[in-house]
């Protein structure tokens, strides 16, 4: 626990950690998932709003000042530049889908819907979702999640599998992956390292995996 904060100061500031980290959120939509998340938790009395906003201004400067080490192409780069090269190959690879594995699944049945809407289906799926990000932010490394729409096989799995290990090993991340079709992928030394752009593709709008898919696949 951070020095001088309550639990509930504490728990607040978590979110506040991992959101700014995160890169997908600009520190405007911070200040408001923030706000919320405070409400939502009755910590009104306890926790101001300027409070909340000196932490947000804190953790971002101190993430700046972190990002001046960073090697020039991150870990993070890489995932995104492997997982847009699985898309191009019709996986269908989703950054933080939501916070869980149901959410991420749903996703990702979701962008299977717009693809058959175009007469496509994909070659599998792949994601890490809220929970795995958060881990990664720690330094627990990244668990990948993957399988193919409807299936059953585990051969079929594994198939999906072996690609997005492939692909990437091919763009500079360690992997370890046991075989198993029941098992996830893991990159065990993954650095998280973003930062909000607000010039940058946005991550979360699946929309253009669906373009991938389909302009690579006419």
């Amino acid at each position: 626990m951070k020095q001088g904060m309550s639990e509930d100061q504490q728990f607040i500031f978590d979110s506040i950690y991992t959101q700014v980290h995160s890169g997908f959120y600009s520190l405007e939509e911070i200040q408001n998932n923030i706000i919320e998340e405070i409400e939502d938790n009755g910590f009104e009395d306890e926790i101001s709003e300027e409070w909340a906003q000196e932490q947000i201004n804190y953790v971002n400067n101190r993430l700046l000042e972190e990002s001046k080490s960073w090697e020039s192409i991150t870990h993070t780069q890489r995932l995104i530049e492997a997982f847009d090269e699985l898309a191009e190959s019709k996986i269908i690879a989703l950054h933080y889908p939501g916070y869980t594995t149901d959410e991420g699944e749903y996703e990702a049945t979701e962008v299977e819907r717009a693809l058959i809407d175009n007469d496509e289906k994909s070659e599998g799926y792949c994601f890490y979702h809220g929970q795995d990000l958060e881990r990664a932010i720690r330094g627990e490394g990244l668990y990948i999640s993957f399988q193919k729409i409807n299936n059953e096989s585990d051969a079929v799995s594994k198939e999906v599998a072996k690609k997005i290990v492939a692909v990437l090993e091919k763009n500079g991340l360690k992997i370890e992956w046991n075989g198993k079709a029941t098992s996830r992928i893991y990159i065990p030394d993954f650095k998280w390292q973003k930062i909000y752009n607000e010039d940058d593709r946005d991550l979360l709008n699946y929309n253009y995996v669906i373009d991938a898919i389909l302009e690579n696949h006419k």
